[in-house]
Order: C-alpha cells, then sequence, then structure tokens
C-alpha cells in the first residue's frame, strides 16, 4: 500500500514537472529543420510559420536547411534529436512518400515523429508550353487515349509529389505519359518553355511567372478548389475526375518522445499564427492557402498519404533519383 502511495506520489510529482516544463517553454531558441535548400517554398513556410512563432512565444526559431536524400538527411536528424520540443521539421509529402520510395524503409514517420500541425496546401498543376495542341484536361487525355507515352511530362524528378500526382492521374485517366525527370522543378519547366517537352507538372507557385508573361499555360490545377492564382483553370473534378486532388502540404513534426504538454502548445501556437493576416499573405504569396486542424487530422494525413503512396511506388516501380 505504501509503495502504491509513493508511485502515485511520483507520477503527480512527475505530472507537475511536466506542466511547469511547458509552461516555462520555450527557454531558449527553437530550430526548425528543413529538408530543402533556402529559398524555396517549403524554406518560406518554414520562415513565415517561425517568424510569427517568435513574436508569440518570445524565443528565436532559427530556421537550418539540411538538403539532400530527398529529405531523408533532415527527417533523420529530427529523429535523433532531443525530444524536448527544441528540434522541430517543416515536413511536406516526401515525409509520408519516401517511407515506400527508399528501401529500406528509412524510417518509420508515425513511430518516429508526432504531429504537431498541418500549416497549407499549395496545389500540383499540369502546365503546358504556349503552343502545345491541347488548352485542358480533356483534350490532353484525347490526345494520350491509345498511345502510349507519346506525350510527355517534366517533373522536378522521380518521386517527387508532382511527379506522383502526375502518375496517380494518368491511372484515373486511363492514360500513359511519359515522364522525364529533372533535378528540380526550375530546369523542367525551363525545356517546357522551350519545346523539349510539352508539359511540365510542378507546384502552382513556380509557373506562375511564366503563365502571366505567356510562356507557359495552365491546364489543370490538381486541388478541390479553384486557386486564386488561376481562378479561371478548371480543378481536376471539374476536368472528370471527382474526388481526386494532388497538393504538396506542409506540416511540423518534431521528435514522438517530446511531451505532449510542449506538443499541444506548440499546436495551439501555430493555430493561433494561421489566423493571422500576415501568415495567411505570405501563404497566398507561395500560391497556397492555411489549413488550421486538429493534430489527429495532419497525423492522419500522413497515413493515408503514405498508404497511397506506397500503392502508387508498387504498382508504378517509382525508384527514387
Amino acid at each position: 500500500m505504501q509503495i502504491r502511495q509513493h508511485f502515485a506520489l511520483w507520477l503527480g510529482t512527475l505530472g507537475l514537472c511536466v506542466s511547469a516544463l511547458a509552461q516555462n517553454y520555450p527557454s531558449k531558441p527553437v530550430k526548425v529543420v528543413v529538408g530543402y535548400a533556402a529559398g524555396g517554398a517549403v524554406d518560406v513556410v518554414a520562415r513565415t510559420i517561425g517568424q510569427s512563432l517568435q513574436t508569440s512565444l518570445g524565443q528565436a526559431f532559427i530556421v537550418e536547411n539540411k538538403p539532400g536524400a530527398g529529405t531523408n538527411i533532415a527527417v533523420k536528424s529530427v529523429i535523433t534529436a532531443e525530444p524536448d520540443g527544441y528540434t522541430l521539421m517543416m515536413a511536406a509529402n516526401a515525409l509520408a512518400a519516401n517511407m515506400s520510395l527508399y528501401q529500406p524503409q528509412p524510417f518509420d514517420a508515425e513511430k518516429d515523429l508526432v504531429a504537431i500541425s498541418l500549416i497549407g496546401r499549395v496545389p500540383v498543376v499540369i502546365a503546358a508550353n504556349a503552343n502545345a495542341p491541347f488548352a485542358n484536361v480533356k483534350q490532353l487525355i484525347e490526345a494520350a487515349k491509345g498511345k502510349p507515352n507519346s506525350i510527355a511530362y517534366g517533373s522536378p524528378g522521380n518521386g517527387s509529389t508532382p511527379h506522383m500526382a502526375i502518375e496517380l492521374f494518368a491511372r484515373a485517366a486511363g492514360i500513359d505519359l511519359q515522364h522525364i525527370p529533372y533535378r528540380g522543378g526550375s530546369p523542367a519547366i525551363t525545356d517546357t518553355i522551350g519545346g523539349q517537352v510539352p508539359l511540365v507538372a510542378v507546384n502552382a507557385l513556380e509557373v506562375l511567372p511564366h503563365v502571366k508573361s505567356g510562356k507557359l499555360k495552365v491546364l489543370g490545377v490538381l486541388s478541390a478548389n479553384r486557386s486564386a492564382n488561376y481562378p479561371d483553370v478548371p480543378t481536376m473534378a471539374e476536368s472528370g475526375f471527382p474526388g481526386f486532388e494532388a497538393s504538396v502540404w506542409y506540416g511540423l513534426v518534431t521528435p514522438a518522445a517530446t511531451p505532449k504538454p510542449i506538443v499541444a502548445k506548440l499546436h495551439a501556437e501555430v493555430q493561433k499564427a494561421l489566423q493571422t493576416k500576415e501568415v495567411r499573405e505570405r501563404m497566398n504569396a507561395v500560391g497556397g492557402e492555411v489549413v488550421p486542424g486538429s493534430a489527429e487530422m495532419f497525423s492522419n494525413l500522413i497515413r493515408s498519404e503514405r498508404v497511397r503512396y506506397d500503392k502508387l511506388v508498387r504498382e508504378a516501380n517509382i525508384k527514387p533519383d
């Protein structure tokens, strides 16, 4: 009986300590790891959220760029970090895709990490050379029907989100497109403008200046709703594929053993940030929208995306660059 009382007392004391830890958090600068180079969309989102959290929590949120191995280097550095709330990661779709794309499996995001909050989404778009003989998705499908690999498209690389999105679309449409992987979105766009390939699949932000200049035209937006940047371009649902969506998503994660009160505090602060005019404007500037919601919602997204990518990687035999 006495042992049980001591144990209960110990648990109570531990709970008070963890609660006090969360109240005092953060007491030093927080690192936000990004698995991509500085200047890209994920980096911009990380810095935007970091600045907002810095203002609300009174400590610096420092972005650390760790590109390489399809973001696996960055993910592993976060998984092995001290689970104290001082190492976060701004993750994107690769977190879910890489568990199937790379063998042996480099990590288990659902066990090794805990979701803090989804931040937002940026739709993938299919864009074409200005002189391409199709003006919309329906015309593209008609041109590709019964002609396997007769129409090529560029993407930022094997296993990239746009590559996966177009493979999913092609399967849904019953067509075969020829995939030309590039080392990033910019060279793929350059070759599409130059006519080396007729199509490119990238996030909505990257093609915007070229669409405005008339060098490219967007055939379809792979999001649930029309994009504010391309209000006249139909979604995939409007093009005959209801329920089809493919977006680049962004969200904060941290090591799995991070105390729950700290995760809850971070989640609450991120939700506040997503309501601010500054964050919404910066997200719009990178072609996306903020997506408030529970941590559980983000966990469920990672899980469902892993299942979806696992099926696609196996069936299409997709290999990383």
